[in-house]
């Protein structure tokens, strides 16, 4: 099965969001169809803040360790695109696509100076019909999934904004369609009965779960950095108990007898 038909199944893909080659292969042995990357994870595990502040070569190097260990199907976040122009956006999706990527993951907003926000909506829709034929011309397919932040970014009119821009993109040929931070069923249903793209949601507190979401239409799930977060917050007790307790058991709790 191809990625694209991956989102044309009855129950919504659930995409392993991986930061380094062991997580990967931890979603691999774990039976997950697909791997996408967490832009916010690598950036993190890496002592750099999200939004673009790691340099795209240092993430042009992971993917291809990634690939290299890994078979699942790899998605990658382009964030904005890690570029100002569009020429330099489709050449480095095009580095991708050459490594072995099979889609990109771009967002309608931008950190600059600190704070993070909607790009202009036509602009953007512009941007995204612009890669998406740089890509043909080059015969290098890759399935964009464009993400909007209006939910992510508490805007007041979110859904309307999201409806609006999901149109827009959806004629700029985007293959996909990313909505972090909805949760309320009605939200959702209303996105993807108006918008014809596979429609993208984000593990959140409140989220319904995968069989209530493949009812109100929902192709794909993404879990962002939620898991690594997780991780590191149990990494950060484990690491604390040792020192407190002075005694090491606590490492060798899970091991098979």
């Amino acid at each position: 099965m191809s990625f694209r038909q991956m989102h044309c199944q009855s129950t919504p893909l659930l995409l392993a969001n991986v930061w380094d080659v062991t997580s990967a292969q931890a979603a691999q042995a774990a039976g997950y169809q697909a791997l996408g990357t967490s832009s916010a994870a690598i950036a993190d595990m890496l002592g750099y803040k999200d939004g673009e502040e790691m340099p795209f070569s240092v993430l042009l190097a992971l993917v291809a360790r990634i690939r290299e260990r890994v078979d699942l199907p790899l998605s990658v976040d382009m964030e904005a695109g890690y570029g100002d122009d569009t020429e330099t956006v489709v050449r480095q999706a095009i580095q991708l696509a050459e490594l072995g990527a099979v889609g990109i993951n771009l967002e309608d907003s931008k950190v600059e100076r600190g704070e993070r926000r909607l790009l202009d909506v036509r602009h953007f829709a512009a941007r995204l019909s612009a890669i998406k034929a740089g890509l043909d011309t080059a015969k290098k397919p890759l399935f964009i999934n464009a993400r909007t932040d209006g939910f992510l970014l508490g805007e007041q009119d979110a859904l309307k904004q999201t409806l609006a821009r999901g149109k827009l993109y959806q004629q700029a040929g985007a293959d996909g369609f990313f909505v972090p931070c909805v949760t309320l069923p009605e939200d959702i249903q209303a996105i993807a009965g108006a918008v014809d793209l596979p429609l993208n949601v984000m593990c959140m507190p409140g989220l319904p779960d995968v069989n209530q979401l493949a009812a109100l239409g929902v192709k794909r799930v993404s879990m962002g950095n939620f898991v690594h977060a997780a991780l590191n917050r149990k990494l950060q007790h484990l690491l604390f108990s040792l020192r407190q307790r002075g005694a090491f058991d606590e490492i060798f709790a899970d091991e098979n007898p």
